[in-house]
């Protein structure tokens, strides 16, 4: 898959640096061509010997260090590169190219390539969350670099959170998918819908759901990858889109319902990875409702069934897939679902399992067709999972 292919991959310090042993190996065994460069701040927990037996290739430490050909050596490991991968991608590293800082042979590579640059941070959770970490992270992004979102659990530090390095596997996934990307989506128009609707009960509270919108986000930056003209209908959520993606923000059902509509028409493409919610509080109150007694009944309203009436009005050219998120009969439900929708595909994850489902950056899914194949998707990044749906659909064109 990446046979010809130069990958750089730069190893900060931090302590998942002993999983990037396993991405160089695993990159290698997929063809390509592998060139490490280190800081000297990863040194300190895997040698250079390790990855120079694992690469087949000098590995790169120092600035300094008496150069193996007559180049300049960061210079032509730049021009070389197809793709660099920062893995793991510590604050300090993505600091530093965020303000433009180059210091180190990593830092000082990282400003002089032309190539697509894959950051994988791994860090404590709270110097994730670091508010000035996201905002590098954010500025990044905005320019053109690409991040993967970090595996939530137990630290090396103790603490559970959000800063694991994803796990090998689904790092060499996503570099397989900046090489298989294409225009093969150039001239479609896909209108993608992500995250949960909120549904007022009085100007402080509302009903929602658990939807973090990742999925739908992943689907919308690989189609924009493709070539595809992108319009993402989102509801709240803290994701920041790509740049180059049409977003249109919503937070009701029916809010969504009307910015569908308005766009269905035009679109080729209709990928409804929202969570709806069903029902919405038959009454809004207009002042906040204080607390009188020991308990409340609402009396909810159903809300319209947004993809079931696509599904009514969707035109021959058109292709319309939707997502089953269920706990139970996974299966059943969900062909019962695309049946009744008139769905050409849908998406059925288990929301139940480990790995899979809402706010986690991983899922597990099964691809269900007209024709009642299915295929089963193991557990992998939402990046990657989100490659697979649209080359599915480009095979139901």
């Amino acid at each position: 898959m990446l046979k010809g292919k130069n990958i750089v991959v730069g190893v900060s310090g931090g302590i998942a640096a002993y999983k990037a042993v396993d991405i160089v190996s695993r990159l290698r065994k997929q063809g390509a061509e592998v060139y490490v460069i280190m800081t000297s701040s990863a040194t300190n927990f895997v040698t250079p010997t390790t990855f120079r037996e694992i690469s087949a290739n000098p590995v790169v430490t120092d600035m300094w260090d008496e150069p193996k050909n007559w180049n300049v050596e960061h210079i032509a490991l730049a021009t070389k590169a197809d793709l660099f991968l920062i893995a793991p991608a510590t604050a300090n590293i993505i600091g530093k190219v965020a303000n433009g800082i180059a210091d180190d042979m990593l830092s000082t590579t990282i400003m002089a390539t032309k190539a697509p640059v894959i950051f994988a941070p791994a860090m404590n959770s709270n110097m994730y969350l670091n508010p000035i970490v996201q905002s590098n992270i954010k500025s990044l992004t905005a320019i053109g670099y690409t991040f993967m979102d970090p595996d939530v659990g137990m630290l090396a530090c103790g603490v559970e959170g959000p800063g694991r390095l994803p796990e090998p596997s689904a790092i060499v996934e996503r570099v397989v998918s900046m090489f298989v990307r294409s225009n093969d989506l150039c001239g479609k128009k896909i209108l993608i819908t992500a995250g949960g609707t909120i549904e007022p009960i009085d100007p402080v509270r509302y009903i929602g759901n658990r939807s973090s919108g990742k999925m739908g986000y992943a689907l919308a930056k690989a189609a924009l990858s493709r070539g595809a003209q992108v319009t993402l209908i989102s509801g709240p959520t803290s994701l920041q889109p790509p740049t180059g993606i049409d977003v249109r923000y919503i937070e009701t059902a029916a809010e969504m319902q009307n910015a569908v509509l308005e766009e269905f028409n035009d679109s080729d493409i209709i990928i409804k990875a929202a969570a709806v919610a069903d029902y919405r509080p038959q009454e809004v109150a207009v002042q906040k409702i204080k607390k009188t007694g020991e308990s409340i009944t609402l009396t909810l309203v159903k809300n319209p069934d947004i993809l079931y009436e696509l599904g009514k009005i969707k035109k021959e050219r058109q292709l319309l897939v939707g997502f089953a998120a269920e706990t139970q009969d996974l299966i059943e439900n969900a062909m019962s679902k695309m049946t009744r929708k008139n769905l050409d595909m849908i998406v059925a994850n288990d929301v139940t399992m480990p790995g899979a489902g809402f706010n986690s950056n991983t899922n597990i899914v099964k691809l269900i067709f007209k024709d009642g194949r299915i295929e089963e998707i193991p557990k992998m990044s939402k990046d990657a999972i989100a490659s697979i749906i649209l080359e599915n659909i480009l095979k139901l064109g």
